[in-house]
């Protein structure tokens, strides 16, 4: 049995959808492209940040040890996350190209 998609503010059981999977209005959300933009600046900045931390530590400005070591784990998590993402649209790039019309 196949229910149509319709736009609406509740799913197929009648329960209501979070205000995230609402109908998009146009006006107050940010394109796409943007979002992917933004997400990749912070990475870089959690990069730098982590790089100027271990670069203090290495010259033996005062820094704590735990501090870089928080950094550099949040820059390589937040790479690791990008890369995730990266890897689910291009699988989904690849599912599109392959589709028949």
């Amino acid at each position: 049995m196949s229910f149509p998609i319709q736009p609406g503010s509740t799913g197929l059981s009648g329960i209501p959808l979070p205000k995230s999977l609402e109908t998009p209005q146009s006006a107050s959300s940010p394109p796409f492209q943007e979002i992917l933009l933004n997400g990749l600046n912070e990475v870089q900045q959690m990069q730098s940040q982590a790089d100027q931390a271990v670069q203090k530590l290495l010259v033996g400005d005062q820094i704590n040890t735990a501090e870089v070591l928080t950094a550099v784990q949040k820059a390589d998590l937040a790479f690791q996350l990008m890369m995730q993402i990266r890897n689910k649209m291009v699988d989904a790039f690849q599912e599109i190209k392959e589709l028949r019309i």
